[in-house]
C-alpha cells in the first residue's frame, strides 16, 4: 500500500509526516507528537487551513505543502492546578535539600562523605532531570526527515538548556546573602589544593569562592576592582552557563579553581606577574561561555550559526570569547573599568589567547611550541615564552579533572560521556560523521580514559613539570594513578567479555 505525505507546522517549523492509511492510530499520533516534541500526555489539536480542529488519525487527509496544517501543544494532560508535588506525592526540591543539609552535616561531624550519600544525590537529580527535560528520549527524532542538513536542527532548542530567571534571580539573592560571610582560613587552603571536592558545593557558594579568589590574589585593590561590580560581573557569567551535563557552571568552576591554586603551588604571581594571573583566572572562568553542549566537530559539520560566523576556525572558542566581552561591556560588570586604556589592552589580547588555545585542535601545535621553548630553556622575561605559558596553564586547568581524587573526577567522566553521547545521538539522527570516541555503541569509561590520559594528559603535564617540578606531586603523580586505574579497568572488561564469549 503507497504512504502518503502530511505537510504540517509546529512552533512555525515546517514539517512532514508519511505513513500508510493502514498505520495503527496510536502510531500517527505517535509521529505528530514527537514533531511536536511533546509529552505523552500533552494534548494535541490539529488545524486544517480553514482553521477547523481535525482528528489525527491514518485517515488524514493527504494535502500540498502550500496548504499546511497546524499543529498545537496546548497543555500537559492535568486536572485544575494540581502541582507536581501533588502529583508525585513529595517534593523535590525538599528532597535535595535534606541531602544538602545531610551532606553539610556529614562534613562538619566527619570530614568525609559516604558514597551512599553521593549515589543519593545523583539519583534525586537524575530524577528531577528526567521530569523536567525530555532531550533525553531518542524516539523524539525518529519520524523526522533528515535527508538534508538544517541550521537549527528541530531538537536544539537553545531555551532548554538555559536557566530560568526564577532560578538565577534565586541564585543571586542567595549568593548576595553569603557573599561577606567570613570563609575559614581552613576553606581558604582547601580552596588552593588541586584536591578541592566541586561536588560538595552549591552554585551559590561556588560563585562566593570565585569572589575570594579575586580577593585573596588581592586583585581587587592591586586593579581596583569594585565589589559590587566583581559580584555583577560573576552573576553574569553564572548566568550564561547552560545547564547541560558537562561544560556548564561547575566545570567553569573547576577550571578556575585549578588556575588558582596552580598560582599557588608554583607562586606564577612572583614568576609571570600579577597582570598575567589576572588574565590566566578570568580566562579561565570565561572560557566555556554559552556551551551549546555540542563541540566544534559538530558545528562545523552541521553549518550551525557559529560554525558560519567564524568560518569554522574554533566557533565555540570565539563564542565563550565574544560572549565574555559583552559581559565586560557593560559598566556594571566591568572588573577592568578602572584600568588604564592600554593595560586593557593587553588583558583582552591575553584573555582572547588563552580561550582560543583551549580548542583541543591546536593542542599539538602549542605542546609542541612549548617543549621548544624548555628545550632552548625557558626565560620568563622573554613575551612569547609567557604567552605560550599562559596557554599551557589553561590548557592544563581545563583538563585537570584525572589530577583529583577518583571520587571527584569520575563523576566528571560520567557526565563528560553523556554530553559525547547526547551529540552522538544527534549526528546519527541528522546523518553527520560520528568520531568513535563519542559513540555509546564503541566507548566505555576505560576506553574513553587510557588513551586520552596516555596520549594528550601526561605530555603536557609532565612538560609544565619541567618547569614546575613540585607539580610532579600535586598533579603529576594523580594523573598516573588515574592511568592505572582505568587502564585495569579496561583490563578486567576485556577478561570477563572474553568468559562471556566462551562456550559453556
Amino acid at each position: 500500500m503507497a504512504t502518503k505525505v502530511i505537510y504540517f507546522t509546529v512552533r512555525e517549523s515546517e514539517e512532514r509526516a508519511e505513513f500508510r492509511d493502514d498505520f495503527p492510530a496510536d502510531d500517527v499520533k505517535d509521529i505528530f507528537r514527537a514533531a511536536a516534541e511533546a509529552g505523552p500526555h500533552d494534548i494535541l489539536k490539529l488545524y486544517n487551513c480553514r482553521g477547523n480542529i481535525v482528528n489525527i488519525s491514518p485517515k488524514l487527509e493527504p494535502n500540498t505543502p502550500d496548504q499546511p496544517y497546524k499543529l498545537e501543544v496546548v497543555a500537559a494532560h492535568c486536572t485544575g492546578n494540581i502541582t507536581l508535588t501533588a502529583q508525585l506525592g513529595f517534593d523535590v526540591g525538599d528532597l535535595e535539600s535534606r541531602i544538602q543539609c545531610l551532606e553539610k552535616k556529614i562534613m562538619l561531624e566527619g570530614g568525609e562523605t559516604p558514597s551512599v550519600v553521593f549515589d543519593m544525590r545523583n539519583k534525586v537529580e537524575q530524577f528531577r532531570e528526567k521530569l523536567e527535560n525530555v532531550e533525553h528520549l531518542s524516539w523524539l527524532g525518529l519520524f523526522k526527515d533528515i535527508s538534508s542538513t538544517s541550521l537549527h536542527p528541530f531538537w536544539s532548542r537553545k531555551s532548554s538548556h538555559r536557566k530560568s530567571e526564577e532560578h538565577n534571580k534565586r541564585l543571586f539573592d542567595k549568593f548576595l546573602k553569603i557573599s561577606n560571610v567570613q570563609i575559614t582560613e581552613e576553606v581558604k587552603l582547601y580552596l588552593r589544593k588541586p584536591t578541592f571536592d566541586n561536588w560538595q558545593w552549591e552554585d551559590a557558594e561556588m560563585v562566593v569562592l570565585l569572589q575570594q579568589m579575586f580577593i585573596d590574589l588581592d586583585f581587587t585593590s592591586k586593579f581596583n576592582i569594585e565589589l559590587p561590580v566583581l559580584q555583577n560581573f560573576l552573576y553574569e557569567v553564572y548566568k550564561n552557563y547552560n545547564h547541560i551535563p558537562f561544560h556548564n557552571f561547575r566545570h567553569c568552576f573547576c577550571v578556575s579553581q585549578m588556575m588558582y591554586g596552580l598560582s599557588w603551588l608554583v607562586n606564577l604571581s612572583e614568576t609571570m606577574g600579577d597582570l598575567d594571573v589576572m588574565i590566566m583566572l578570568t580566562s579561565a572562568i570565561c572560557h566555556d561561555l554559552d556551551h551549546p553542549g555540542y563541540n566544534n566537530a559538530y558545528q562545523v559539520n552541521a553549518r550551525t550559526e557559529l560554525a558560519l560566523r567564524y568560518n569554522d576556525i574554533s566557533p565555540l572558542e570565539n563564542h565563550h570569547c565574544a560572549v565574555a566581552f559583552e559581559i565586560l561591556a557593560r559598566k556594571h560588570c566591568n572588573i577592568f573599568g578602572n584600568v588604564p586604556p592600554e593595560t586593557f589592552k593587553k588583558i583582552r589580547e591575553g584573555m582572547i589567547r588563552c580561550i582560543l588555545a583551549t580548542d583541543m585542535q591546536r593542542h599539538s601545535e602549542i605542546l609542541n611550541k612549548f617543549r621548544a621553548m624548555l628545550n632552548e630553556g625557558f626565560d620568563f622575561s622573554n613575551k612569547d615564552h609567557k604567552d605560550v605559558l599562559m596557554m599551557i596553564l589553561i590548557k592544563v586547568s581545563d583538563i585537570s579533572n584525572e589530577a583529583r581524587p577518583m571520587d571527584v573526577s569520575e563523576p566528571w567522566l560520567d557526565c563528560l560521556l553523556k554530553e559525547f553521547f547526547n551529540q552522538s545521538d544527534v549526528e546519527k539522527l541528522e546523518g553527520l560523521p560520528v568520531a568513535p570516541f563519542m559513540d555509546r555503541e564503541k566507548v566505555s569509561k576505560p576506553s574513553s580514559q587510557v588513551g586520552f590520559i596516555r596520549y594528550v594528559l601526561l605530555p603536557l603535564f609532565e612538560s609544565l613539570g619541567q618547569l614546575f617540578p613540585p607539580l610532579d606531586e600535586h598533579i603529576i603523580l594523580p594523573v598516573k594513578e588515574a592511568l592505572n586505574y582505568y587502564t585495569d579497568m579496561e583490563g578486567t572488561i576485556r577478561v570477563e567479555q572474553s568468559k562471556k564469549a566462551q562456550p559453556i
